[in-house]
């Protein structure tokens, strides 16, 4: 970590991170002043394989491709504090609101750690229900990558640079 950031103070970090979420939100790297990773997962997924990003507006489905298939884009950020796989919450899963599910792990630095599209079938298959948030809950586990149709489209994300 740069010394020059471990000298500063709370309100300095925070003002500094403010400042930071504005000039990635300008560049259109994300697209809210939320926790950036979600956004961050769908500009790289978009921009890799020319899907279109749906409003954010729309329920169940983050982006559509050329063919009208559509993709939930999910992301988590692994940290030393951290590290599950838990994506965030799955909402009326059986529905079928999207076809394939596009889930990357990023490295405490945001870099690509995995990724990998996933066939609806085989997430709704491999959820447990979460009472409390009325969800389904899904991780994204190193056996995700050994499942029949699972794309591992890691080294294409790491490829991108936005």
């Amino acid at each position: 970590m740069d010394d020059l950031l471990k000298e500063r103070s709370v309100s300095e970090l925070l003002a500094l991170h403010a400042e930071v979420s504005d000039l990635l939100k300008s560049s259109g790297a994300v697209r809210s002043s939320n926790n950036p990773a979600g956004d961050y997962a769908e500009t790289l997924f978009c921009k890799v394989f020319g899907w279109d990003m749906a409003a954010a507006s729309v329920k169940g489905y983050d982006a559509v491709d050329g063919q009208g298939i559509r993709y939930q884009i999910k992301s988590r950020r692994l940290t030393d504090h951290n590290t599950s796989r838990q994506l965030s919450a799955l909402r009326n899963l059986k529905e079928r609101p999207f076809d394939f599910l596009a889930g990357v792990l990023f490295a405490s630095d945001y870099s690509v750690f995995r990724a990998a599209i996933v066939p609806y079938r085989l997430v709704l298959e491999n959820t447990r229900i979460s009472t409390h948030t009325n969800s389904r809950l899904f991780y994204l586990r190193d056996a995700v990558w050994d499942w029949p149709d699972v794309r591992d489209v890691t080294k294409t994300l790491r490829a991108v640079r936005l």
